[in-house]
């Protein structure tokens, strides 16, 4: 059940482990270890998620460089794609930056956990992400979008924004849209100071200008409606808003979800007629103990199911030292889903490792475990 952490220093220590893989085919999933592409190289799709588009699988995340640096985009957005799940071909560079110092997107900029749809009513492919402005840190808390007409790009570049501009949540009480409290006068974190946060202090705070949005995923419905679910208020409240019909803006249309609850990392998936969202909590790079929620919409009201994790002690503690990242729908296979996880490397960052493991259902709660290697034919469900 346990696995040792392996965090290998350099590229030298990746180009060496996967040389002698790259000429064979992976048959099994192996969680935190080494994950070579067509080329024998690890694949850099950090923080990403997957598309399923005409009979084939498309993996979107960010491109990591080596060292410490490698957490500020250097190169973009990396594609590949798979037939399998366990076989992935490079694709390339979907979403580039740039050296135009006038461009949001210019290099060095921080573009993290990019998200690909596809809109049938345009035939157009829309690339969300959690987007910080260059030498800002994150302050700028802003969500990018980028559009293709072809699934592995190249996309264009079309904006970065604070959504929700002049919009109240449609479950925000009118009593508190008129609520007035200056927050530097109660003690953080006590309670009237956690108090004043469920309340919206930080949402009214933004209104004008436009809300915050870090750590996001994407959602399309089965009826075609798609939903920007991301962190906002401080990374104190989940935000879920509805799309436009393009999926290329905002329609101010959204609520809150998990009011002051510090949630990180969503990971939004569906399963029947309910829907399911597993997150982690606020602790920078160093990994905790995942949460899951159960909503009858994707507005919610959503009610929390605790950490689906199963394991030992260490490993329910740390989500097997892992940060949720998406949840896979496998096609063709009735209620089968992967949990997609980062093993976070910050001092190296492209030795990031994906923590991939099949999730189970118990009295309809999500539960993950550790598998040191498992198959697809393992997951619920039949083909």
């Amino acid at each position: 059940m346990s696995n040792s952490i392996k965090q290998h220093g350099s590229i030298i220590a990746i180009v060496g482990c996967v040389l002698m893989a790259c000429t064979q085919s992976n048959k099994v999933f192996t969680p935190g270890e080494l994950w070579p592409d067509n080329k024998g190289v690890h694949i850099n799709a950090h923080g990403g998620g997957v598309l399923y588009h005409s009979n084939r699988y498309y993996w979107f995340g960010e491109h990591k460089i080596e060292g410490k640096a490698g957490n500020k985009a250097y190169v973009g957005v990396h594609c590949y794609s798979s037939g399998d799940l366990y076989n992935w071909h490079d694709e390339g560079i979907a979403l580039s930056v740039v050296d135009d110092t006038t461009s949001l997107l210019v290099k060095e900029c921080i573009i993290e956990r990019p998200k690909v749809i596809y809109n049938a009513k345009n035939k157009q492919f829309v690339m969300w992400f959690h987007h910080e402005l260059k030498g800002m840190g994150y302050k700028a808390a802003m969500t990018g979008v980028a559009v293709s007409d072809k699934v592995t790009g190249p996309y264009t570049y079309l904006k970065s924004v604070n959504p929700n501009k002049e919009y109240w949540p449609v479950n925000f009480a009118d009593s508190l849209k008129r609520k007035t409290v200056d927050m530097d006068t109660i003690k953080q974190w006590s309670a009237a100071w956690q108090k004043e946060v469920v309340d919206g202090a930080w949402l009214r705070r933004d209104k004008e200008k436009g809300q915050m949005a870090r750590d996001m995923t994407l959602f399309v419905d089965d009826d075609g409606k798609a939903y920007h679910i991301h962190s906002s208020e401080e990374n104190a409240t989940l935000h879920i808003t509805q799309l436009a019909d393009d999926y290329l803006s905002f329609t101010g249309y959204f609520a809150r979800a998990l009011e002051g609850k510090m949630n990180e990392a969503p990971a939004v998936f569906k399963r029947g007629d309910k829907y399911y969202m597993i997150t982690s909590g606020c602790t920078g790079w160093k990994p905790n103990a995942a949460r899951s929620a159960v909503a009858d919409h994707p507005f919610g009201p959503w009610t929390e199911l605790g950490n689906p994790c199963r394991g030992t002690d260490e490993e329910v503690k740390t989500t097997f030292h892992s940060q949720s990242t998406y949840v896979l729908p496998v096609k063709g296979k009735e209620d089968a889903f992967i949990y997609m996880g980062d093993r976070w490397t910050p001092e190296n960052a492209i030795d990031g490792r994906y923590i991939w493991l099949p999730i189970e259902f118990e009295h309809d709660k999500p539960v993950i475990s550790w598998f040191d290697e498992w198959r697809l034919k393992e997951l619920p469900g039949q083909f």
